[in-house]
C-alpha cells in the first residue's frame, strides 16, 4: 500500500511471477493511501515528517528537501506523493539513471513551478555533473547553464522559483557528503513487522473487495518479507487462487496452497533464493563459494545474486559473506532439511567455515 518505489525493485519484481502489466499498475496506485493518516507502519519518519510538513504550511513556505532512504518496497515513492499532497503541490517523478547530463536536470528544474515537489528516485544513480548542479540549485534556487564550449564558454544564471526535493535512494552510502547535508530531513524506512503488515493485508484486501480472515492475513505476511509491496502483490495472487480454486475466501489454508503455487515458502523464500542456498549447500557443501561460481551454478548473472537474491537471505540468518566466499550457515542447512556435514556441524569447524 504505500509501497511502489519505481526503480531498482528486482526482489519485488519476481517474487511471484507476474509482470507488471497495465492492471497491476492501476491496482497499485489504488492501494497507496492519499495521506500520512492513512499510511501504515514508519512510525517515527512518520511522526517526524508530520512536523516538516505542518511546521512548513503553517509559515506558508515551501517544506525543506527530503531525502528518504531505505530497501525497495518500503514506500519512499509513496511518501512523495504525500508529502506533495500534504503541501497541496503538484509532483513530478524522475529517477537518478534518467539523469546523464547536468542539461537533463536544467532543463527539469527550470519548467518547475513554485512549491512544486521533485520526487528523484534512485538518486545516487545520478551522473556527477547533474549532482554539482543539484548543490546550488537546493540550496540557493538557482542554476549556472553553460553556453557554449572552450574559453569562450559563458555561465548565465538561472534564477529558480523555491520547491521541495524529496530524494529517495536504497544506498544512502553512496551518496556524497555535500550533497547528505543539504537535505533538511533525512528519514531512513524500516522494514515492517509482521502485525504491521496483516494490518497493511486488510487494508488492502477492504479496497479490493476480497474476503480475507485474520489467519488469512497472517499467513500472507509471514511471507511477505518484511515489505508491504510484495504483501500487495502476494495478497493479490492469492486472491486469484481464491477465486478460481475456492469460495473466494481467503484462509489460512487457502493461502498456504496458493503461496506453494507461486514457490514462495513459509519464510518468504522463492525460487531463486532456494536456488542460491541448495546450490551452495548440496554442491559446494556449504562453502565458502565465491559469488562468480555461485552464480553460474544457478544460471544467473552475478549481479542478480548479489543484489536480489543475497540481501534477503543475509537478513534471515541463512547465508554469510566472508573474506573467502560465501557461507550457508546451520539455519539454511535446517531450513532445507539437511544434513550439515561434519566440518560443519562441529564447533572447530564452524568456526573455519566462517573464516573466524
Amino acid at each position: 500500500m504505500n509501497w511502489d518505489d519505481t526503480t531498482d525493485t528486482p526482489a519485488a519484481e519476481r517474487l511471484v511471477g507476474a509482470s507488471a502489466d497495465g492492471e497491476d499498475q492501476a491496482v497499485e496506485a489504488a492501494l497507496r493511501p492519499k495521506d500520512l493518516g492513512e499510511f501504515i507502519g514508519q512510525e517515527k519518519v512518520r511522526e517526524q515528517l508530520d512536523l516538516v510538513l505542518r511546521a512548513a504550511r503553517a509559515r506558508g513556505a515551501t517544506a525543506d528537501h527530503v531525502l528518504l532512504s531505505g530497501a525497495p518496497g518500503l514506500g519512499k515513492t509513496t511518501l512523495s506523493m504525500i508529502i506533495a499532497a500534504e503541501m497541496n503541490a503538484p509532483i513530478r517523478i524522475t529517477s537518478g539513471p534518467a539523469i546523464q547530463h547536468a542539461g537533463d536536470l536544467a532543463a527539469i528544474l527550470s519548467s518547475l513551478q513554485e512549491g512544486e515537489v521533485l520526487f528523484l528516485d534512485e538518486i545516487h544513480r545520478m551522473s556527477r555533473p547533474a549532482e554539482e548542479m543539484l548543490y546550488m540549485a537546493m540550496e540557493d534556487f538557482r542554476v549556472d547553464v553553460i553556453v557554449g564550449k572552450g574559453p569562450g564558454a559563458t555561465a548565465i544564471p538561472l534564477e529558480l522559483p523555491p520547491f521541495t526535493l524529496v530524494g529517495a535512494t536504497t544506498r544512502a552510502g553512496l551518496l556524497p557528503p555535500p550533497l547528505r547535508d543539504r537535505f533538511g530531513f533525512t528519514g531512513h524506512m524500516e522494514f515492517y513487522e509482521p502485525a504491521e503488515l496483516e494490518r497493511v493485508i486488510h487494508r488492502s484486501a477492504n479496497l479490493l473487495d476480497v474476503e480475507i480472515d485474520a489467519d488469512g492475513a497472517a499467513e500472507i505476511a509471514g511471507r511477505s518479507r518484511g515489505t508491504p509491496r510484495i504483501a500487495n502483490r502476494l495478497l493479490r495472487r492469492v486472491r486469484d487462487y481464491a477465486q478460481v480454486k475456492a469460495d473466494g475466501l481467503i484462509t489460512r489454508d487457502i493461502a498456504q496452497a496458493a503461496l506453494a503455487v507461486y514457490e514462495v515458502d513459509a519464510r518468504g523464500l522463492d525460487r531463486l533464493d532456494r536456488a542460491v542456498l541448495v546450490a551452495l549447500l548440496k554442491l559446494f557443501g556449504g562453502g565458502p563459494v565465491g559469488l562468480s561460481t555461485l552464480a553460474v551454478a544457478v544460471g544467473e548473472e552475478r549481479e542478480t545474486v548479489e543484489e536480489v537474491a543475497e540481501p534477503f537471505l543475509v537478513r534471515e540468518g541463512l547465508l554469510a559473506r566472508t573474506p573467502r566466499g560465501r557461507v550457508g550457515t546451520p539455519a539454511a542447512w535446517a531450513h532445507l532439511g539437511l544434513t550439515p556435514p561434519r566440518s560443519t556441524a562441529t564447533g572447530n569447524g564452524q568456526q573455519d567455515l566462517f573464516g573466524a
